[in-house]
């Protein structure tokens, strides 16, 4: 099957295209995958953060072809044509924001013409938690020419069916995100650091109002003997999150890491780390706790989203109340002081082998068979 990814890839940078590239490599196991993505993904003003790119190599990945802009109309047509002349058997769209609801439908609607080319969307949202004018009108028309979607979380599933009620989809766990290299020793990884304190606890990934990291920072206050490790780039206002740390006193203990980390450098602040905290104020999903488990890592996360659909509770990490300091605060301290490490560990180990790649290039080439 000849198979053509449109999408965020290296050599922009993120979650997504980090996704996107593992997704490709899977799939050429069995198949032939092209992969085009954005030389233009937002309008600068539109973008929040300091650059679009990665910024170095990303091991064993090739750049994919930088053809798509995503406000200009002429180039989605012109795009169309080169997509239509590889002769796809499928099309394959990694769906998180609307904004790409016109670009991508329009894509899809003129490669299908006079073919037999059929569209998958990969779902992260169908309607964003950060809701803005047009997210349904431009969702409903990227996805009027879909064939199928996959899921990722219960949440995404009820609004998929809420608004396309009917669609064909299927419900796949997001899997390990493994492309971050091996395991680092706990105390090399915080040698490297230059982490002397024997607690420590990490927030990783963009900061945006809705994780919640305020209400982490102030669950600190209460955590005399922890380090928290605040690692990610800033689409809200950094100095705020200064502000606060500045105004509880808790300069020694919560470290700040305001940029976007090379993949080379994730490792070491996942293993320099006791468990992963994740205080968000709603989600769908997160690929943060993917990385986490990658490197066996327990994560403490809130009760938003499909958060609780892949953090076992009591088992593979805690789920909590959101926007509670007090319920951070109680699950930071029994798990320190039930030294509950090993044991998550060992079960995220486990947990883990259910989020295959090998699984969810299954689920897509069922779906297709089945079509």
């Amino acid at each position: 099957m000849k198979i053509v990814i449109l999408g965020t890839a290296y050599p922009l940078r993120g979650g997504i295209a980090h996704f996107n590239a593992l997704l490709a490599t899977h799939l050429a196991k069995h198949h032939s995958v092209e992969t085009i993505t954005f030389k233009r993904q937002y309008p600068s003003f539109l973008f929040p953060g300091k650059t679009q790119d990665e910024g170095g190599d990303l091991a064993g990945v090739r750049p994919a072809p930088q053809l798509m802009d995503s406000i200009n109309p002429f180039n989605w047509i012109s795009v169309a044509w080169k997509v239509k002349r590889l002769k796809p058997d499928l099309l394959v769209f990694k769906y998180w924001l609307p904004f790409f609801g016109p670009c991508f439908g329009t894509i899809a609607r003129l490669v299908k013409k006079g073919s037999s080319v059929k569209v998958l969307y990969v779902c992260d949202n169908i309607i964003p938690h950060e809701r803005r004018p047009g997210d349904v009108v431009f969702t409903k028309y990227a996805f009027k020419p879909a064939d199928f979607f996959i899921v990722q979380s219960d949440a995404v599933e009820r609004d998929l069916n809420e608004h396309f009620p009917g669609a064909a989809y299927r419900k796949v766990p997001h899997p390990v995100y493994e492309n971050f290299g091996a395991k680092i020793d706990k105390a090399e990884a915080r040698r490297q650091l230059g982490i002397t304190e024997p607690k420590v606890i990490l927030y990783f990934g963009y900061v945006r109002a809705y994780k919640g990291l305020l209400v982490l920072i102030e669950a600190m206050k209460h955590l005399e003997d922890v380090v928290l490790l605040a690692v990610g780039e800033y689409y809200d206002d950094e100095a705020k999150y200064r502000q606060k740390v500045k105004d509880l006193n808790l300069e020694s203990r919560v470290r700040f890491v305001s940029d976007y980390v090379p993949n080379d450098e994730v490792a070491k602040y996942f293993c320099a780390s006791d468990v992963v905290v994740l205080p968000y104020l709603s989600a769908t999903q997160s690929g943060i706790i993917q990385i986490a488990y990658n490197f066996d890592k327990p994560v403490i996360a809130t009760d938003v989203g499909g958060l609780g659909e892949v953090v076992v509770d009591q088992k593979t990490g805690f789920i909590v109340a959101h926007n509670s300091v007090d319920a951070l605060v109680r699950a930071v301290r029994q798990y320190y002081d039930e030294n509950k490490e090993p044991e998550f560990s060992e079960n995220v180990r486990l947990e883990k082998k259910k989020y295959s790649w090998e699984n969810f290039v299954a689920v897509i080439d069922e779906l297709v068979a089945k079509s």
